[in-house]
């Protein structure tokens, strides 16, 4: 590990690394997995935009809950250090979600 601190990203704005720079690393940890599952989040969002052709018959896979619609994806969240299956589809503006099981049937 290098003693020099890390260059940012050049894209960021001055603001943002000055604001980073300023955090302890308790709170820069807690951005991070924040930055991260946002990521995950906007990701999520524009699958579940994209529509499935009208002319594509849905399959559902054998899993599939009866109240889960075909359209559902499989997502994994994590809550205090466990990882977790989730159904997520939208239903217009919302995104629903669906506990499926752990990510590691041994939890």
């Amino acid at each position: 590990m290098s003693y020099e601190p890390p260059a940012p990203p050049t894209y960021l704005p001055t603001e943002v690394v000055n604001t980073l720079n300023e955090f302890t690393p308790g709170r820069l940890r807690d951005v991070a997995t924040y930055a991260e599952e946002l990521a995950e989040h906007k990701e999520r969002e524009a699958r579940l935009k994209e529509e499935p052709d009208q002319d594509e018959e849905e399959e559902r896979p054998d899993d599939l809950p009866d109240d889960v619609p075909a359209k559902a994806t499989i997502t994994i969240k994590e809550i205090n250090n466990n990882r977790y299956y989730y159904w997520q589809w939208r239903e217009g503006d919302k995104v629903t979600s669906k506990y499926k099981g752990p990510v590691n049937p041994d939890e």
